[in-house]
């Protein structure tokens, strides 16, 4: 029986991965394990590894990598460490991670320096800030590559990997976002005690090379917010450098009676709160991905996700700068677009995942990389 492990440190990489995770669970060819580590584990958040327990995965292992304050290399340095040890005692014949944040990039290191095969999902993609830089460094020590779109995975091929190991499966959130399992709104509003019906949902992250105007950025924000007269709400920003000032400046919100904010929120839960929202706001991958899929309008704000969408294949997304009245023009003519839009997929994979899996030719690949030269 093949041990494949999956390494998970936000929220967000949960959500993408929890239906692959799923099918390996259920796999009589494949033991699953879970290293679980980052923001998973830090209070301030939530402490969303309950998540994991809450939906039944076994063989989860749980690594403090930083506190709230830790820097990200210094977070980077503590996952290597804390991984390397778990896999010498542990040792998997896969590891499988998601996305471009710093437990991604040690999951991606560890393997290659101990020749365990590396999955890397999502890979291929314009990220933003220095997680571009840390996705495409996954990339270069990754082994196999579960692309979205067919773009990333043109962006791979120049990165130099060879085509036969880049597969497209779609976005695996996918899944979960199209399935008839999700909450009822009256479900999540009695769960989350949120009081309203109408609402746009906040989520603004830190952009790390521009630490200097983010007190400002977010000023703005919600500024334009209050004075919408609208209700929202607003959960947590990602622990990247800056994130505290993002939450200093949300402490005006407290006992406000149009906002609710949360630390974080269940995947499935966000999923129905976003899929019955007037509007979604901020800078997330959210913002860009999932909100098309329902069609639900965006606004898209500063230069986090610049690049990463093409405007005339998403028609629901709206960009400014966090300029008060530019937010405050884009909210009051805001309608909202019933024409749904998935350029990530179509909700099958897990499925994909798994049949990848069985491949014996996968298990077969040689680790030692060559980079591939594209024809001129």
């Amino acid at each position: 029986m093949k041990r494949i492990l999956f390494i998970t440190g936000t929220r967000a990489d949960y959500g993408k991965i929890k239906t692959l995770m799923q099918k390996v669970q259920e796999s009589r060819d494949f033991e699953l394990n879970i290293f679980v580590t980052g923001m998973h584990m830090l209070s301030l958040y939530g402490s969303t590894w309950k998540e994991l327990e809450k939906d039944g995965f076994i063989n989860t292992y749980h690594y403090i990598n930083q506190s709230k304050n830790s820097a990200m290399d210094i977070a980077l340095s503590n996952t290597i460490l804390g991984l390397s040890n778990y896999i010498n005692e542990n040792p998997p014949d896969m590891i499988v991670i998601h996305g471009d944040r710093l437990e991604a990039l040690a999951g991606a290191i560890v393997g290659a320096f101990n020749n365990i095969k590396v999955v890397h999902i999502e890979g291929g993609e314009i990220s933003g800030t220095i997680d571009e830089s840390i996705r495409h460094a996954i990339t270069k020590f990754s082994h196999i590559h579960l692309v979205s779109t067919e773009e990333a995975q043109s962006r791979i091929v120049q990165l130099g990997e060879r085509k036969e190991n880049i597969f497209l499966i779609g976005s695996p959130d996918i899944d979960i976002m199209l399935s008839n399992d999700l909450p009822t709104i009256q479900e999540v509003q009695r769960y989350y005690e949120i009081p309203f019906l109408s609402y746009g949902i906040l989520m603004y992250h830190p952009v790390t090379t521009e630490i200097d105007e983010i007190s400002e950025n977010i000023s703005n924000v919600i500024s334009a917010l209050i004075d919408s007269k609208k209700n929202y709400i607003v959960i947590f920003p990602n622990n990247d450098e800056g994130s505290d000032k993002i939450l200093e400046a949300y402490g005006i919100l407290e006992n406000h009676p149009r906002f609710k904010i949360f630390p974080s929120m269940r995947f499935e839960y966000f999923l129905t709160l976003l899929k019955h929202a007037d509007f979604m706001i901020g800078n997330s991958s959210a913002g860009i991905r999932e909100t098309g899929i329902y069609g639900i309008p965006a606004v898209d704000l500063g230069n986090r996700q610049i690049g990463r969408y093409n405007p005339s294949q998403l028609s629901n997304i709206s960009h400014t700068k966090e300029n008060r009245d530019a937010i405050l023009k884009i909210i009051n003519n805001m309608k909202k677009n019933s024409k749904e839009i998935s350029l990530y997929g179509e909700g099958k994979s897990a499925d994909k995942f798994l049949e990848i899996l069985v491949n014996s030719e996968i298990w077969d690949l040689k680790i030692q990389k060559k980079f591939v030269d594209t024809e001129n």
